[in-house]
């Protein structure tokens, strides 16, 4: 059997997501040629029942208040670093269905990459509701695709199949968080392993970060007792 393509799992939902490929795009421009790009969303109830079908499950939690808050700080502080720009968008009874299975749809119609960067655009720089029908239309339209056709991708099964397959990868790739890449049997999560999953990609090394001065690191062994921490 062949090994699998290195995979980039993303989701409309997630700044840091967005930011990453961003990010990563910037570094590989043939990043769609090397990878397999696999949305990541919270499933409905008709996706719920079909990964249960697969023996599958989603292994995203909601954050706690505390951390949502610490994630929008965040957010922020990375958006100034990538000289990026950013208006909040604001849920309402999000469907993430419709934007992540027409993505897929105008994918097999060769413009996934442009209504990527349309719906990215609208959800961060906009902040519009990329989870209404009005706004999935209106990018479809101007990235040249069938904007009724489109919006109609949760109402087509096999499109539906397509997306629950892309989640039950994303639970064979023990993912919980995006973005998330895999490589072989390396993993990598989040905004700050971006340039690890690019090294790995291909082959150019990840610059050294001199070690820290023993004093620190003997301040830092005494203090910090937590786990790891990371973003997604």
């Amino acid at each position: 059997m062949s090994a699998r393509r290195p995979r980039v799992h993303f989701s409309f939902r997630s700044p840091f997501s967005w930011i990453a490929m961003t990010k990563l795009l910037g570094a590989v421009p043939d990043l769609t040629e090397r990878v397999e790009l696999l949305p990541y969303y919270d499933p409905d109830e008709r996706t719920t029942a079909a990964l249960h079908e697969r023996g599958a499950d989603f292994h995203y939690q909601q954050m706690s208040k505390a951390k949502h808050l610490y994630i929008l700080y965040d957010v922020r502080r990375q958006v100034r670093k990538h000289g990026l720009t950013m208006t909040w968008p604001v849920d309402v009874d999000p469907w993430w269905e419709l934007p992540h299975l027409a993505w897929i749809r105008a994918t097999e119609l060769g413009r996934g990459a442009q209504f990527y960067a349309g719906i990215t655009a609208a959800r961060w720089e906009r902040g519009e509701n990329v989870c209404t029908p009005e706004v999935v239309r209106a990018v479809a339209e101007a990235a040249g695709l069938p904007g009724d056709e489109l919006v109609a991708a949760p109402d087509d099964p096999r499109l539906r199949e397509a997306g629950t397959e892309a989640l039950v990868r994303a639970y064979e790739d023990d993912v919980f968080g995006v973005p998330y890449f895999r490589i072989g049997r390396e993993r990598f999560w989040g905004l700050d392993r971006v340039d690890d999953f690019v090294a790995a990609l291909t082959g150019e090394p990840v610059p050294e970060v001199p070690p820290a001065p023993a004093a620190v690191r003997d301040l830092v062994g005494a203090y910090d007792t937590d786990t790891a921490g990371g973003c997604g």
